[in-house]
């Protein structure tokens, strides 16, 4: 089996939106009934020997603006010696519904907030990151609003890369893990819209973060 990176000991905090959350303030608390309990369920069944603390901070209808504002109380004081982040799918919303609007966030603000993240956690933390893409779990459409978000979502994940490259963070590719899927499968597989993931959804998105930290 090849080495996990999660250390006996260490401390995990997982942030995000709603796919984070996944009900983890409400009836699925602590963790949530979503990808970040699957993957602490995953670590372990396969580490048991390990004590490791895992933190999910994820909050539905998040957005890179509302993560600054919170970062502080629900990452850097925590201290973690991992963050994983999935973050940008209601900037690209918001941005494509009302651009004008001033809670919008358009490429470049987003770009701005999710830098002064990367370099919070660098600058108070010891945290390796690991980020995940903002994905869209559809190949094609007639309607509209998705054919725009298809269209715009890749500049949107371009900027996590970015990121990944400047402050060396381990990347997980989820929109491309979803696409190769979506070869053989159909969409509801995994999610029955484009955006919340099924059940099947959040195992993949666990399972890719679980083989990252494996190394695989």
């Amino acid at each position: 089996m090849n080495d996990f990176l999660i250390k006996d000991g260490q401390k995990v905090v997982m942030q995000g939106d709603s796919i984070t959350d996944a009900g983890r303030r409400a009836e699925a608390a602590p963790y949530g009934q979503g990808y970040a309990a699957i993957f602490r369920e995953m670590v372990t069944a396969l580490y048991p020997e390990r004590s490791i603390t895992f933190l999910n901070k994820g909050i539905g209808g998040n957005k890179t603006t509302d993560l600054k504002e919170r970062w502080d109380d629900d990452v850097i004081r925590h201290q973690p010696d991992w963050l994983t982040l999935m973050i940008g799918i209601n900037d690209l919303h918001t941005y494509l519904r009302a651009p004008d609007d001033p809670e919008a966030v358009p490429l470049e603000r987003y770009r701005e907030i999710y830098d002064w993240l990367m370099a919070r956690t660098r600058a108070q933390t010891q945290a390796d990151i690991v980020l995940i893409d903002p994905f869209y779990i559809s190949i094609s459409s007639r309607d509209n609003f998705r054919r725009r978000v298809l269209e715009i979502i890749p500049d949107y994940i371009a900027v996590v890369h970015e990121m990944a490259e400047k402050y060396d963070a381990m990347l997980v590719e989820m929109n491309d893990i979803f696409a190769n899927c979506l070869k053989y499968v159909e969409s509801e597989t995994f999610c029955l819209e484009p955006v919340h993931p099924a059940r099947g959804g959040h195992i993949a998105i666990a399972l890719a973060l679980l083989r990252t930290l494996q190394g695989i």
